[in-house]
């Protein structure tokens, strides 16, 4: 059997009972609602410290996707500020839980906007942050005004990010639906994607609905969708990053992904 360190995203009430019903070795969650603005919250029976304590002694690693609300890169200060503090949260709240890492988006800028000052923004939402399990910016589908949808735009990023104290807990979650939809082939991907950022913590290996470059973001189960399977296959085997798949169908539909991927990597 590959020695690939694999999971999904699941629900958070247990996420060591996810990881095992889909025979993998890791899960990905929430703390709490992603489309809410209110604080993280800890549903598994006996708050952090047991998560914490049950996922060591299972040899499962744990991952936090932070809200799809958060947008630190916005002009807006009715949603960059409560966004910067709702990270901060889910940061500590990561830490608490003994996570590998909190995955965020890139996030955008107003029309009106120069991008630029989307990454002057990430820059200072690093500088401030206390950033106590690594942060992993994921790039998006779609929007003109991403700061991460484009390599073009990662590297733009990442130059903003890596000039603020505290990057080098600053991490890259390499999503294959994301890229696909956004315009960039998966082959070859992961050397274009090092050679911006040095480094790749996570993939979320997801197959798309939608054709290449649609800005869909609309993740469907692997082989079956309009990403190139062996571009995905590619991007795990040269990542050599763990990974999470977020496709539908359950825990089912994801135990048979994660099946596809061993098969195969």
């Amino acid at each position: 059997m590959s020695e690939l360190l694999i999971g999904g995203h699941g629900e958070q009430e247990d996420p060591i009972a996810q990881a095992r019903a889909r025979d993998a070795g890791l899960a990905q969650f929430f703390l709490g609602d992603p489309q809410d603005w209110k604080g993280p919250k800890i549903a598994y029976a006996g708050g952090a410290e047991a998560l914490k304590d049950a996922a060591g002694e299972a040899g499962i690693t744990l991952y936090v996707h932070a809200p799809y609300v958060i947008n630190v890169a916005t002009s807006n200060n009715r949603i960059r500020i409560p966004s910067r503090k709702i990270l901060q949260q889910q940061l500590d709240a990561a830490h608490e839980v003994g996570a590998a890492g909190l995955i965020v988006h890139g996030g955008h800028v107003l029309a009106k906007d120069d991008p630029g000052l989307g990454f002057e923004n990430w820059h200072k939402c690093i500088e401030r942050a206390e950033i106590k399990v690594p942060l992993l910016i994921e790039n998006t589908a779609g929007g003109d005004r991403a700061m991460a949808r484009h390599l073009s735009s990662i590297e733009k990023l990442w130059q903003a990010v890596q000039a603020a104290d505290g990057s080098e807990n600053v991490g890259f979650c390499l999503d294959t639906c994301h890229f696909h939809a956004g315009g960039e082939e998966l082959v070859g991907l992961v050397d274009k994607v090092k050679a911006i950022t040095g480094r790749i913590d996570l993939v979320h290996c997801n197959d798309s609905r939608d054709a290449f470059g649609s800005g869909a973001d609309r993740h469907t189960n692997l082989g079956s969708g309009e990403a190139d399977p062996e571009g995905l296959v590619a991007v795990v085997k040269a990542a050599g990053a763990p990974v999470v798949v977020e496709t539908p169908g359950g825990i089912d539909g994801q135990a048979a992904d994660i099946a596809w991927l061993r098969e195969r990597c």
